[in-house]
């Protein structure tokens, strides 16, 4: 069992399915009182999303200028994996499950263009997300042809999509 909590992926998955749970049981227990809960796991997750994704690609700057097969370039190998499989995905996961709940528990769906636009920029997140995905593969395999220039670049695009997504939660102009 102890080599198991060495795991971080192990980890990870643990404590996903511990959030999952817990989410679960509030609902159940708590009904519709569980509707503030459940949007302050929903915000935890976003924040964990979001922190990953503008962190990624920063990685990629770097390790774009690294020599392949280098101490740093398999450092940054090591921490690009980890980053995307135990907190990026996990929290895209929770963001999704939990978005798509408290969307339809509040009865968001009808009438509230601002969602649908929101749910627009999210599904453009990711598609972000899975471009990120595929970029840490080419890392992994030392096959990436983009510069540290492009990644620069790229790692606005989350932030600026963050912004028209708060924006429409908190503001809801339409």
């Amino acid at each position: 069992m102890a080599a198991l909590l060495d795991n971080p992926g192990f980890r990870a998955g643990l404590a996903l399915a511990l959030t999952v749970l817990l989410t679960a049981a509030a609902i159940l227990l708590l009904g519709d009182g569980a509707y503030p809960w459940v949007k302050a796991v929903h915000v935890m997750a976003v924040i964990a999303w979001m922190a990953g994704l503008l962190y990624l690609p920063r990685l990629f700057v770097y390790h774009a200028d690294a020599k392949p097969q280098s101490e740093l370039s398999e450092t940054l190998k090591v921490m690009e994996r980890r980053l995307l499989t135990i907190i990026i995905n996990p929290a895209m996961v929770i963001t999704w499950a939990l978005g798509l709940y408290l969307a339809v528990s509040g009865g968001w769906f009808s009438g509230s263009g601002w969602l649908h636009v929101k749910l627009l920029l999210v599904v453009i997140l990711s598609g972000i997300h899975g471009l990120l995905s595929k970029a840490t593969r080419e890392f992994a395999n030392d096959r990436n042809t983009r510069s540290a220039r492009y990644y620069r670049i790229l790692n606005e695009v989350p932030a600026l999509l963050m912004i028209g997504i708060v924006i429409l939660v908190i503001v809801k102009p339409f």
